[in-house]
């Protein structure tokens, strides 16, 4: 039997054989195709709207869920373009003169994106990595694992690639550039590839202090991200230094387009100090002159502008490198431990109140590193305090200038007065011995003769003679027991150092009459000694005198304050030719500086414990007396001598104001007159101390009385063995507990008011010889 499967076809095309033309195999044929048709058209139909269909579901799914898919996308995009802070630039300080003492250079952040190294971590992983070590030395170690753990984040800061200097951040960017290239002209097909990918540098400020340590107690620090400032102009003025960071970042607009908004950061602003970074230097150089040959445990001196209260200068031997303001050398652990015990005890204390503890063994009961870091603490507290504001101390002969002014503004002193000086005065039962104790007293010493010879026995019966009452007011005008406003951070508040007239009693007034028994900080000694040089106006000390914006435009100017007038322009007169004496021929001898007229007056204070013998030498001084351009002021505070007489004398501080001067005037344009002497008559030095020898005095002779003999003023001032000052360590807390002590004390006050110091007996006479005299100096 014959089948359709098992026929062939004919060649030539002839038809198959036992089939013909129009039979049913070809009408089946047709049919089935028919119907294939049809079925490929319904499937066909179905599909279409099938689609149809399905794009309407997701048209309305997406208008429905705009919004929602929006925030998606931005989110997923936002990884590629992260929102992120821009830094503002820190304000700079400059001295008067635009020298740089601070500013703010930018340096470079590291940051490492993990999600696009991961992406092809076998072309761009170890590349990158072994970029890295090779440009910074990082370990390659600790890089791969911080990538691989965070393969998903697009933003890590590398904390050991922080701070980095433009240079360095340049030399990666082009070993990047040479090492792609490299891989992407490389002929094997295995490096071809590679990439160094996924690292950029974020920018960044560091702030940065040319001059290391200059001024250092002035200027101040700031944190390391240049938020905050610590210490000096940094602290006082953050808020003027700091600025507001921008922002990067994107959003999505109206079409879901991703836009970029920079907001650009507004910088700090650039603050002018009073300071002049020459005559800063100056003052330093020779406050580590003499720290490198006797020393002291603390020496500071202060330069200021007489007629208006701008600081030129501030230096102290606590000195510490800004750049690395904590940087302690010199002290062991040990050392530190010892140190931090006191402020273990008290964090002790505050954390167990209830403890029934004794100090040793609270210490012992808190970790040794916790007491170690306190001992830190403790001492970068104390290398970071500014003693000329923050320290208060018995300032000693330098306030007889502002005892004498307080008499004769009062017209308690005329000007021609003679104090007869017998070496001691006794008051409230003590006897109260003068510098010239040792050979017997100065003797008849007249008003201006007692500030040259600095004779304590002619002050206090000048005390004697004002009263209390009349000596607080003049505390208090000169700015004693009351803070300058000077703006630095950290200033001393004296006001519970100083006496009120109603808990004054004869012994703390004959005291603090030459500058015993009660405490000023520098600045404050400075400002008010600066009232009665330039003619009688107390101007606030200030470090600042303009702000800039980050244009250079002056948007303040801190003008000089005048607080108010001391003493009349009479009285300023009589004290500068006084003062001037004190160098040309009497204790401040060794302040002379050859060619210039130079004012001023010595001092050296006996430190509490009186016992200890312990001294604070000083010395406060300007030129030219004539035109007053510089003031500077000078303390030693315990000189490196055993206590006693070694360390008694001024010229330790007149020594080193002299050298300042030397340097500083020609500086500021203060040049010598000729044919001004250097050297006193004696070619010696003149100096303040403690019952120094000298040859005897003659009697100051009578106005009528001509030819008058000349005095030999003491040259040398020092202390003898056992000496004993006879002031009191601390006055009876009531002096008047008592009412006859009360009593007996009075009397010798009005003793002292009537016996110790009188006018010429010449009257009106002597009057206007003394005020001719001083006209004609």
């Amino acid at each position: 039997m014959r089948t359709s499967r098992n026929t062939r076809p004919s060649p030539k095309g002839d038809r198959p054989q036992g089939r013909k033309k129009g039979t049913t195999g070809g009408q089946n044929k047709r049919v089935f195709s028919e119907y294939m048709r049809g079925k490929l058209a319904i499937t066909a139909i179905v599909i279409t709207l099938a689609l149809f269909a399905l794009i309407a579901v997701i048209y309305r799914i997406i208008k429905d869920n705009n919004d929602q898919y929006s925030k998606i996308v931005l989110s997923q995009r936002q990884q590629e373009f992260s929102s992120r802070t821009l830094p503002y630039r820190r304000g700079d300080i400059v001295d008067r003169n635009g020298t740089y003492l601070a500013t703010s250079e930018k340096v470079y952040n590291l940051i490492l994106d993990p999600q696009q190294i991961m992406e092809k971590p076998d072309l761009y992983l170890e590349p990158t990595i072994q970029a890295l070590v090779d440009c910074f030395g990082f370990d390659a170690e600790e890089l791969r694992s911080i990538i691989q753990e965070k393969s998903s984040r697009a933003y890590v800061p590398y904390k050991n690639g922080k701070q980095l200097s433009y240079d360095q951040k340049v030399a990666f960017e082009t070993m990047r550039k040479e090492r792609n290239a490299a891989y992407y002209s490389s002929k094997d097909e295995s490096q071809s590839r590679l990439r160094v990918m996924g690292v950029w540098f974020e920018d960044q400020y560091r702030r940065v202090y040319p001059y290391g340590s200059a001024a250092c107690n002035v200027i101040g620090f700031s944190s390391a991200d240049g938020t905050v400032g610590t210490g000096g102009i940094e602290q006082y003025y953050n808020d003027e230094l700091i600025g507001v960071n921008g922002r990067e970042y994107g959003y999505l607009d109206e079409e879901n387009n991703l836009e970029g908004v920079l907001k650009e950061p507004a910088n700090g602003k650039t603050i002018v100090s009073t300071i002049d970074l020459n005559i800063q230097n100056i003052l330093q150089k020779y406050i580590d002159e003499w720290q490198t040959t006797v020393g002291s445990h603390v020496t500071a001196a202060i330069a200021m502008n007489p007629k208006n209260g701008e600081i030129l200068g501030m230096a102290t031997t606590n000195t510490f490198d800004l750049n690395d303001p904590r940087k302690i050398d010199g002290y062991t652990d040990d050392q530190l431990y010892e140190l931090g015990k006191k402020d273990a005890v008290s964090v002790y204390k505050k954390e167990h109140p209830d403890a029934k503890l004794t100090d040793e063994q609270m210490v012992a009961d808190t970790p040794r590193d916790n007491v170690i870091s306190y001992g830190r603490q403790v001492v970068w507290n104390q290398i970071w305090r500014n003693f000329c504001v923050s320290d208060t101390f018995e300032p000693g002969s330098p306030s007889k200038i502002l005892t004498v002014a307080a008499g004769l503004e009062e017209g308690i002193l005329k000007g021609n007065e003679y104090f007869q000086c017998d070496g001691f005065l006794n008051v409230g039962g003590w006897d109260i011995k003068c510098t010239a104790y040792r050979k017997g007293g100065h003797g008849s010493i007249s008003l201006k003769e007692s500030i040259m010879q600095s004779c304590n026995v002619a002050m206090m019966r000048i005390g004697a003679m004002m009263g209390k009452s009349i000596f607080t007011k003049y505390q208090a005008i000169f700015g004693m027991g009351q803070k300058t406003g000077v703006d630095l951070p950290g200033e001393a508040d004296a006001a519970g150092l100083v006496y009120t007239a109603d808990k004054m009693g004869p012994t703390e007034l004959a005291t603090n009459a030459f500058g015993q028994n009660y405490n000023c900080t520098m600045i404050q000694m400075a400002a008010a000694l600066c009232s009665v040089i330039n003619g009688g106006s107390y101007y606030e000390p200030h470090v600042v005198k303009q702000i800039l914006n980050d244009q250079g435009s002056v948007v303040e100017t801190k003008d000089p304050v005048l607080v108010r007038e001391t003493v009349s322009p009479s009285t300023a007169e009589f004290l500068r030719e006084a003062m001037f004496e004190t160098v040309e021929t009497g204790t401040g001898g060794a302040a002379k500086v050859a060619g210039y007229h130079i004012g001023g007056k010595t001092g050296t204070a006996e430190k509490q414990p009186r016992s200890a013998k312990n001294y604070l030498l000083s010395f406060a001084g300007f030129a030219p007396v004539e035109d007053p351009q510089l003031f500077v002021y000078v303390v030693v505070d315990v000189p490196n001598y055993p206590p006693g007489p070694q360390q008694a004398h001024s010229s330790f501080a007149s020594g080193i104001f002299a050298k300042i001067m030397k340097d500083a005037l020609p500086y500021m344009n203060v040049f010598p007159e000729e044919g001004t002497e250097g050297e006193n008559s004696a070619g010696e030095t003149a100096e303040e101390g403690i019952n120094a020898p000298s040859e005897s005095e003659t009697e100051a002779q009578g106005q009528d009385e001509t030819p008058a003999e000349t005095k030999a003023y003491e040259t040398d001032e020092y202390i003898d063995e056992g000496y004993n000052s006879g002031v009191p360590d601390a006055v009876p807390a009531d002096p008047n507990a008592s009412s006859a002590a009360a009593g007996k004390t009075q009397s010798q006050a009005s003793e002292s008011s009537s016996v110790g110091a009188s006018e010429s007996t010449e009257g009106s006479t002597a009057e206007t010889a003394a005020s001719s005299e001083a006209s004609s100096e």
